[in-house]
């Protein structure tokens, strides 16, 4: 059964997340509309993150199975034409290897938060971007930033009803600059906490008016309380613009030592009965 592996760019406001939901549209649901329209088949897509309502994606991955093998090419034009009228779009469509998994696959995930820094109001950016009148000091807030770098308890960002085993993280990078009158944050990590991007620059916004200091988010990550946070950045602005995944080996690798295990499982339960 081909797998094909789906780069996939999304304007977020009509939708309730990209996980299919009872409430309301979602990304995943228009994705498994277009495959059954194209291939007729009914199937669940894997995606490498959940985004939650009004997060946008320039580069978020899924992956499809389907019982007959197309090129690369037709899948994908096929799937945007009947993506159609949603504002989601397929950028690219890859046939992978056996072991590939969007989700459990990937090594690392880019986010990029877009600040429009302005006095008028909006136009063209409403829904694609935070609205801050506020003059905000970019340098001062990616200075401040640094401090979330490296191995972290993330409680106090991190949503109250996040459903991670552990609110310990590993942030690889974290820059904030501004670009005219953007200024934009981009942070990598392999996972994040439900509402962390988003807790993280809604506080350094404090950083950037000058009320906060660097100091005030190492306390905040050491109070390991949520009610430290500052007040959590809208979901506008937010966008996941790229996974990074192991090599094609290893996941040919790890997937062979997983069924191995499985075997070796299920003689031991035999053996019990």
């Amino acid at each position: 059964m081909p797998r094909y592996k789906l780069t996939v760019e999304y304007d977020g406001r009509p939708f309730c997340g990209w996980q299919r939901q009872a409430n309301g549209p979602s990304v995943q649901a228009v994705i498994e509309r277009a495959v059954k329209a194209f291939s007729g088949e009914e199937i669940t897509i894997g995606g490498a993150g959940r985004t939650d309502t009004g997060v946008h994606a320039t580069g978020q991955v899924c992956h499809i199975d389907l019982s007959k093998s197309w090129p690369a090419n037709t899948v994908m034009g096929a799937m945007n034409f009947h993506c159609q009228p949603d504002p989601v779009v397929i950028l690219d469509a890859e046939e992978m290897h056996e072991g590939f998994d969007a989700r459990f696959s990937a090594i690392r995930r880019s986010y990029r938060y877009r600040i429009q820094n302005r006095l008028p109001p909006l136009t063209h950016q409403r829904g694609l971007a935070w609205h801050v009148k506020t003059d905000l000091d970019a340098d001062a807030m990616h200075a401040a930033a640094q401090e979330f770098v490296g191995h972290h308890d993330f409680t106090t960002f991190r949503h109250t009803r996040c459903q991670a085993k552990s609110p310990e993280k590993t942030l690889e990078e974290f820059r904030v600059y501004r670009d005219g009158e953007f200024v934009i944050a981009e942070c990598s990590s392999r996972s994040f906490l439900h509402n962390q991007v988003r807790s993280m620059v809604g506080t350094l916004r404090l950083v950037g008016e000058g009320k906060w200091g660097e100091g005030d988010i190492t306390k905040a990550l050491a109070a390991r309380d949520r009610k430290a946070c500052g007040p959590v950045a809208p979901a506008d602005g937010l966008y996941l613009t790229r996974v990074d995944y192991r090599s094609a080996e290893l996941d040919i690798e790890l997937k062979k030592d997983w069924q191995a295990r499985k075997a070796a499982m299920a003689v031991e339960d035999d053996g019990e009965m």
